[in-house]
């Protein structure tokens, strides 16, 4: 299996980066795994900025020469992690952009005659390890599980992607937020994960 993470988060003297480490730390003792790639949004220097005019237009983004080799990176996965911290019960802007130009028309899905369109990524599996500083139960409860809706059904399902696990882990500027226990679970779901 090939694996792709996706880290989205500014500081790499951060909690979001301890897990990014521990994922790779799992995923290199897993035999499973035959190739791993890192990709960091911020350090990267990624644009999120979506820009459509005259000369670049939303239907060709799925041809757009900036985007090669991250749509490459994508095609090669069979695994792709998003780790994450979640402001405002939602992923990060960094984030947001980066799915917005990648998971377009004509790479990610097609549109079809009927509701919905042909998931262009069946075949492949997502894990996402988000943070919050509220309470684990916080999106469930107050948002109506937003964070999930949104990630699972209005972006993974609707491109093709039916294998989606999540690690929400709330409380984590708490002194009390059980960080160990929490980074040992996510290091020894990668160390043993399959498909």
């Amino acid at each position: 299996m090939n694996m792709l993470v996706i880290y989205t988060y500014p500081n790499h003297k951060s909690l979001s980066y301890a897990f990014l480490q521990e994922i790779i730390k799992g995923s290199n003792e897993n035999h499973n795994i035959k190739e791993l790639q890192v990709l960091d949004l911020y350090e990267e220097g990624f644009n999120p900025l979506l820009v459509f005019n005259e000369h670049k237009r939303r239907r060709d983004m799925h041809r757009d020469p900036h985007l090669e080799k991250y749509r490459n990176q994508i095609t090669w996965a069979d695994k792709i992690v998003f780790v994450y911290p979640i402001w405002w019960g939602r992923p990060p802007a960094m984030l947001m952009g980066y799915i917005d130009q990648l998971f377009a028309a004509n790479f990610a899905y097609r549109d079809k005659k009927g509701l919905l369109p042909e998931g262009l990524l069946k075949g492949k599996s997502v894990v996402c390890v988000s943070t919050m500083k509220g309470p684990t139960k916080y999106p469930l409860l107050w948002l109506n599980n937003a964070h999930k809706i949104l990630m699972k059904k209005a972006l993974f399902n609707f491109v093709g992607i039916k294998k989606v696990k999540f690690f929400e882990f709330g409380n984590m500027e708490s002194s009390n937020g059980k960080q160990t226990k929490k980074l040992d679970k996510v290091y020894r779901y990668f160390k043993k994960v399959e498909s």
